[in-house]
């Protein structure tokens, strides 16, 4: 490896012990050298901790940092300012990558000097495999063809809900300069959905990317993970992270964008209220305030208006949709009993 390396690999870990060492060996087996690995142990309370420190031991290009738990965010923050690399990539504990990922991304970022270089990812679930890929054709874009092909469908591809781009760090290069500017703009509260405003920040702001045909990232999706837990705390979160997606995309001067992320909040608002309301339902005083409020919210209320609920999936969702809309608390908790 040389002194400055390729890439820095940022992996932060929060007790992920029974998949860390798949996740860590499969960055080892990559058939390319020129890279540092990260370790961030964000103050683990089970064995991942004794992992990276042994493999850190081990394994000269593997730097660890321990933190007190401060959230995904602020580890790969945290990550990112030990990183020496010219282009910046992430990798989730838990899940896992194909040989010869790096040495190809790599070697295109070096060909072709994309901002950033994007591959497919498979997202592993208990039973079955599922492949995610971007609905344009593989290759090298520059501003013009991004601006043509990319950006019209990168957050919403016209498919409730299917992104054109999916958000997700893990399956991306991105140059360090480009990097830099999105990844601080995430406040450390928000635990779902911290990728989309630096990843589209990104997108919108770099000069070319390359996306490959191939995938190389596996995501395991793992039902016990912190998406699928819900609690009234992660509504106030839906605003934070509605506003730092103001902070990240200059949405005047991309009309387009904001009529994607139109759809994007009103699937995520479903998402979440859904969960959040259902568990509230036995309380009839604070779940009308509570709806009202969110009904009233700048953000929920534009994109309710926006999005025509015939482009919205699945009777129930459609009738939520129309209940926010409406403000219709009393149908709202009448349909989540039923």
């Amino acid at each position: 490896m040389s002194n400055q390396p390729f890439v820095s690999i940022i992996v932060p870990v929060y007790n992920t012990e029974e998949y860390l060492e798949c996740c860590l060996d499969s960055i080892l087996a990559q058939d390319y050298t020129d890279y540092e690995l990260i370790l961030v142990d964000d103050g683990s309370t089970d064995g991942s901790g004794t992992i990276c420190k042994r493999y850190a031991e081990e394994h000269s290009q593997i730097h660890y940092i321990h933190q007190p738990n401060g959230g995904h965010t602020c580890a790969r923050q945290n990550g990112f300012l030990a990183s020496r690399g010219d282009y910046i990539t992430f990798v989730d504990s838990d899940d896992w990558l194909a040989s010869g990922m790096y040495s190809h991304m790599c070697r295109i970022a070096r060909e072709t000097h994309a901002d950033i270089v994007h591959c497919n990812f498979t997202a592993a679930m208990p039973h079955k495999q599922e492949l995610c890929g971007v609905p344009f054709p593989p290759g090298f874009y520059d501003k013009n063809d991004l601006t043509q092909s990319v950006y019209p469908s990168m957050v919403y591809s016209g498919v409730y809900f299917k992104f054109g781009v999916a958000p997700r760090l893990t399956n991306k290069l991105f140059v360090r300069s480009l990097i830099e500017k999105y990844l601080f703009l995430v406040p450390h509260g928000i635990v779902v959905g911290e990728d989309g405003p630096v990843t589209y920040g990104a997108m919108l702001a770099a000069s070319s990317v390359y996306f490959c045909e191939e995938s190389y990232y596996y995501y395991r999706s793992n039902p016990t993970s912190l998406c699928h837990h819900m609690d009234a705390g992660r509504i106030g979160e839906n605003h934070t992270m509605f506003e730092t997606y103001r902070q990240a995309i200059d949405l005047a001067a991309n009309p387009g964008i904001l009529r994607q992320l139109q759809y994007f909040y009103v699937y995520q608002s479903l998402l979440t209220f859904v969960p959040v309301f259902r568990a509230m339902r036995t309380d009839s005083l604070q779940f009308k305030r509570l709806f009202l409020e969110e009904c009233d919210n700048k953000d929920i209320q534009e994109a309710f208006a926006a999005v025509p609920v015939k482009d919205i999936t699945g009777i129930h969702n459609k009738l939520y949709a129309f209940c926010v809309r409406h403000r219709l608390w009393r149908l709202f908790r009448f349909l989540l009993a039923h």
